[in-house]
């Protein structure tokens, strides 16, 4: 069976491929350009990334490990300084947040003990209830009712309220 296929019907390929014929012998125009292109601008422009991507990975910090100075809060800052005002409300809300991933590390301890625990869990999560509370507690006083625009100002004026209803309680 592998002897008897028509050869004029399935002719063998040629044994060499030709070369194309050129039109002219002038080089092409696009290839020069790229070429110049490349190693003008291409090349000096990577390699100068390279070097300076290579000077930072060695003084790589990490976002979240960014430590800020503390600066003054409302209280400090003299009248009409404005730089004074924007760095303590700044510093309020990293404050904030802060305090709110807290409370919320503190309650995933609390729920995960829970989980472990089942249903005794009122008596051996005693600590982490009563942490959680105590952490709710504190930052309801400090942020509670500020609402969706909360700011320094606010938290300020929220707290100078609250001491002036403890004086007016306890005279």
């Amino acid at each position: 069976m592998p002897g008897d296929f028509d050869k004029e019907a399935y002719p063998e390929p040629p044994r060499q491929t030709p070369e194309p014929d050129k039109q002219t012998a002038l080089p092409n125009p696009a290839i020069i350009l790229s070429k110049l292109f490349y190693y003008s601008v291409d090349v000096p422009v990577t390699t100068f990334r390279g070097v300076i991507d290579n000077l930072r990975s060695r003084n790589k910090s990490v976002y979240y490990h960014q430590k800020f100075r503390r600066v003054p809060n409302l209280t400090e800052c003299e009248e009409g300084d404005y730089l004074c005002y924007y760095e303590a409300e700044m510093q309020w809300r990293r404050d904030y947040k802060v305090d709110q991933e807290v409370l919320k590390i503190i309650q995933e301890r609390m729920r995960a003990c829970h989980q472990r625990e089942g249903y005794s869990y009122e008596q051996n999560c005693a600590k982490e209830i009563k942490q959680f509370n105590e952490a709710a507690k504190n930052f309801q006083s400090c942020y509670g009712d500020l609402g969706a625009y909360a700011s320094g100002r606010k938290c300020l004026m929220k707290q100078k309220q609250r001491m002036m209803e403890t004086q007016t309680e306890t005279a």
